[in-house]
């Protein structure tokens, strides 16, 4: 792992409570660790990859901003850690993120247009988050996720149940959703 800049710790009121967040920065991205005041030694942890689009401007086309309120809505209740990633668009970016959106208009699933664009179904990498993790001194976590590349990416760290996050599908991520379980293997 390279060397990686952290922040000093700040409140963070929101819609769904009062937090703590702290970045960590690595190389050109820099993450954000968004966590309650008390954190047991099992704490609900959500790895969340950055969505733009989902998680700032609402878009019906995925279900990530979705996801995200599900998790601070429930760790803001329980307890624990949103661990937010810059990785937009499983990691092809913004440009590439809008390209392959114009190639699902023209009929492509979510996977089929990354693959035009040049670029794997999923570019994402989860390195930092056991870093992250190490930080603050976590050994095991309860993860929320749907995605199992997240559970077996985090060979370092013990995973003692799995939180699935269901969200209701709509008229524009129905599809997206299928090809994300289909696929992706995505614990839908």
């Amino acid at each position: 792992m390279r060397h990686i800049d952290i922040s000093k710790v700040a409140k963070l009121p929101t819609i769904y409570g009062t937090f703590n967040i702290q970045a960590f920065k690595e190389a050109d991205k820099e993450h954000l660790v968004v966590y309650t005041d008390e954190l047991s030694d099992n704490p609900i942890v959500r790895v969340h990859s950055e969505c733009l689009t989902g998680d700032a401007l609402g878009s019906k086309k995925c279900d990530c901003g979705e996801q995200l309120a599900f998790a601070q809505k429930l760790i803001s209740k329980k307890g624990g850690m949103v661990i937010y990633l810059r990785q937009e668009g499983r990691n092809i970016g913004l440009l590439g993120k809008v390209n392959a959106y114009a190639l699902q208009d023209k009929g492509y699933d979510t996977v089929e247009a990354n693959h035009q664009l040049g670029f794997k179904a999923d570019e994402r990498t989860y390195e930092i988050v056991e870093y992250i993790l190490n930080y603050f001194g976590i050994k095991k976590i309860e993860l929320l996720t749907n995605n199992p590349t997240k559970i077996e990416s985090l060979k370092n760290i013990e995973i003692t149940k799995r939180i699935p996050i269901k969200i209701k599908p709509n008229s524009y991520n129905r599809d997206y959703l299928e090809v994300k379980k289909s696929q992706m293997g995505h614990l839908l």
